[in-house]
């Protein structure tokens, strides 16, 4: 049972029932203070461990930003620079969410400390003010009480009438206050009931809103982290080819080291000890060196360098050789010595020692030294003769195996019956394929083509790629090319039952990249660039129908930078989903940047780009994110149903940085950004009505700027460019038009309707 009302005609009587249902109340309003007391005092250490969660939270956010990999060799593929700028996303992702997380913390002190502070310091502070005058008429009014009855009878009758006065008077006024102490105990009892949940109720408002976001956030967040995945899977496969292709190089090397030296402009190179003499008696010491020697400039060098003090280097010592002779034992207390001779100090020999006999030997063959035996340390260089040949014979092999892949129920071969061998595997026709085309004399791709074919595949736009791609192609002798179309086109067929046998053209890339391509020489550095073999196989199976079957360009195209708009051309519209109208944050939008994306001084990004390390569409293309200047006000707001609910732009030179623009060239020049010319106005369809998008429906533009595409799904186009059927696009920024029966995307402020 709850507490018992206090009855008003019970003020009168002051029982002492009426006194004990008092009490009552007033213990009751005594456990809710302290409730509250102890409420305020838990919300306070919240806000301070939010305040500190959010601390921690951007300090690891700035630790993210501040990290970038280094990569070997003197490119990344596409894959790893989105991999690289994740940890940027991931630091901006963070700094959304505690933007958020500080609005919560704010809301709470607001929403639920002081709406509790005010109502324990305002009701129940008044409730006590309350108790304490009527503890005090109490005891006032029962003690003249028991002094007016013991006064005596025999009183004159006048000052026995003032007396009862008194007392009647000091009693209406005890009521007065016992009826209103009533009043108000009742009332908090009742008020505490909203005045205390509301402010709860406020905080868990807060407190859901911010989840919401963080929901919201990571739903944008949602196709990043996908095109991510894809991003690491590829590169993981990669590193998974790369490696076995290293450890094969290591345990070759390691069986043979001399075999397999590298070449390079030094004809022998290595560590000696080098005699220095000092005055007698004490003799002479011997010093480590590195010691290079040039055979057509007789130039010898030798550079003191000591291991065990931290790797410090001396200075170079150069001079010109003269000769060479072996030092036998018999002339001194060393193994392995042979003297030099420099042209500036005739009859000053230095003497020299090798590691071992075999080093002494092979510096005694490179510095022409006497008792010099003939040792090819390059013969790793010597050009492999393999076994097979491009002839008649292997393309024979070569389309069987590719017929009883496709067709294993067909009847194609009598020399080999592949198809009706149940031994015959899929993987063992495939692998005898690749090793037939690892057995020729040199790859497919040539040795000769081998450095021009990786150069687009490290920068350069989509479309830019596939052109050196298509005019390398065409440079290959007519066999190679012949074998190659066979291949490819095969390749393509297997890529497109990728979800049932899982080879995708990154897959397929991964496998056919070290067979097609290969250097001549097997280094570090030549197994490094094996990714970028496996973009070069993905573009021709993406490719194959353009490359092969049709030419190229009579000039080799040189590869176009990504994100390089022409000198006078506006900033084009990043295809990503805007700002939302209806969210108090930044919804996600991929900018690498912490610091405030419409700054003027947001500096751009100047790191190269290109595709899905192909062509392929699986992660994102990003462009720049800039709203065109002069435009119609308004936020990006793609609703999930597709309709177009308003257009962004910035105003003129807040251009927004780029996201990830991977140039080297000059962004476009900022005056000719700023100048939004009066030709693109475009009927504004932020009204949400069907008739402002219908307007430009099947509508003709002319291009006033030229355009080169970043992505498959784009159009390229010059100046004066008719593009037909013009329709605003769901992509913000972008419209859609056929030029010259292709249809693609079109950045909207690079036309004027006509």
């Amino acid at each position: 049972m709850g507490l018992q009302p206090l009855e008003f005609s019970d003020c009168y009587l002051d029982s002492p029932w009426f006194r004990e249902r008092v009490r009552a109340h007033e213990a009751e309003l005594e456990k809710t203070n302290k409730f509250i007391k102890e409420l305020l005092k838990d919300g306070k250490n919240l806000i301070a461990a939010t305040k500190n969660l959010s601390a921690a939270q951007r300090k690891f956010a700035h630790s993210l930003r501040d990290f970038k990999f280094e990569f070997i060799g003197d490119a990344e593929t596409d894959d790893e620079r989105y991999i690289d700028a994740s940890l940027h996303e991931f630091s901006n992702f963070l700094k959304n969410l505690e933007e958020q997380r500080e609005i919560l913390a704010l809301s709470v002190t607001e929403t639920l400390i002081k709406p509790l502070e005010r109502f324990r310091k305002e009701q129940l502070g008044a409730v006590k003010e309350e108790k304490k005058k009527f503890d005090k008429e109490t005891e006032k009014n029962y003690s003249l009480l028991e002094k007016h009855l013991n006064l005596s009878a025999k009183k004159k009758e006048l000052q026995l009438q003032e007396a009862d006065n008194q007392v009647e008077q000091n009693r209406k006024h005890f009521y007065e206050l016992s009826l209103e102490y009533a009043c108000k105990l009742q009332e908090i009892q009742e008020r505490k009931k909203f005045e205390c949940v509301e402010p709860v109720l406020s905080f868990f408002q807060g407190l859901f809103t911010f989840y919401h976001q963080g929901y919201e956030l990571a739903k944008d967040f949602n196709h990043y982290k996908m095109a991510l995945q894809i991003n690491i899977q590829n590169t993981r496969n990669r590193f998974e080819g790369t490696r076995s292709e290293v450890e094969e190089l290591m345990n070759k090397i390691r069986r043979n080291p001399q075999e397999h030296k590298r070449r390079n402009q030094f004809t022998m190179e290595g560590y000696l000890y080098v005699q220095e003499k000092r005055p007698a008696p004490f003799g002479s010491s011997w010093v480590k060196h590195y010691c290079t020697y040039r055979k057509e400039t007789k130039k010898f060098t030798m550079i003191p360098f000591e291991h065990r003090s931290g790797g410090k280097v001396g200075d170079e010592e150069l001079f010109i050789l003269t000769y060479c002779t072996k030092r036998n034992i018999d002339t001194i207390d060393r193994r392995f010595c042979f003297d030099l001779e420099a042209s500036d100090r005739p009859g000053v020999p230095v003497t020299m020692q090798a590691f071992s006999e075999e080093d002494r030997k092979l510096w005694m063959e490179a510095l022409d030294g006497k008792e010099a035996l003939f040792i090819n340390v390059n013969r790793a260089n010597a050009k492999r003769e393999g076994s097979a040949q491009l002839d008649k014979i292997g393309f024979t092999v070569i389309k069987k195996c590719i017929s009883a892949v496709e067709t294993r129920d067909a009847k194609t071969c009598n020399e080999v019956d592949l198809e009706n061998s149940a031994d015959w595997e899929v993987k063992t026709i495939t692998s005898a394929m690749k090793q037939y085309l690892r057995s020729l004399p040199e790859p497919l791709m040539t040795y000769e083509l081998h450095g021009e074919f990786i150069i687009p595949a490290k920068s350069g736009s989509p479309e830019s790629r596939v052109n050196a791609v298509h005019f390398l192609v065409h440079k290959l002798p007519e066999k190679n090319k012949e074998m190659l179309e066979i291949l490819v086109k095969h390749l393509a067929n297997v890529s497109k039952h990728a979800k049932k046998n899982l080879m995708t053209v990154a897959n397929l890339g991964v496998v056919f990249g070290p067979t097609l391509m290969r250097p001549q020489e097997e280094t570090v550095a030549a197994i490094m660039d094996l990714k970028f073999q496996n973009i070069v196989v993905e573009i021709l199976i993406e490719n194959h129908e353009k490359i092969f079957k049709t030419l190229p360009d009579a000039t080799f195209p040189e590869p176009i930078s990504m994100s390089v708009s022409p000198p006078n051309a506006p900033p084009r519209q990043s295809r990503r989903q805007g700002q939302r109208i209806k969210r108090p944050l930044a919804v996600y939008n991929l900018c690498l940047e912490l610091d405030d994306a419409d700054s003027h001084s947001s500096p751009r990004e100047d790191t190269p780009t290109g595709s899905m390390d192909s062509l392929s569409s699986q992660s994102p293309t990003l462009a720049f994110s800039s709203s065109p200047p002069g435009l119609l006000d308004g936020n990006h707001l793609i609703m999930d149903s597709g309709d177009l609910a308003g257009w962004t732009t910035n105003p003129p030179g807040q251009s927004r940085p780029s996201m990830v623009s991977w140039t080297n060239a000059p962004s476009a020049n900022p005056a000719a950004t700023n100048a939004a010319p009066s030709s693109f106005f475009f009927p504004n369809p932020a009204t949400g009505s069907d008739r402002a998008v219908e307007s430009v429906a099947h509508r003709k533009a002319r291009a006033v700027y030229p355009c080169e595409a970043e992505h498959s799904s784009e159009l390229s186009f010059q100046i004066g460019a008719i593009f037909e059927d013009v329709q605003f696009s769901r992509e913000p920024g972008w419209l859609e038009g056929t030029l010259n029966g292709k249809r693609g995307l079109i950045p909207q402020n690079y036309v004027q309707f006509l």
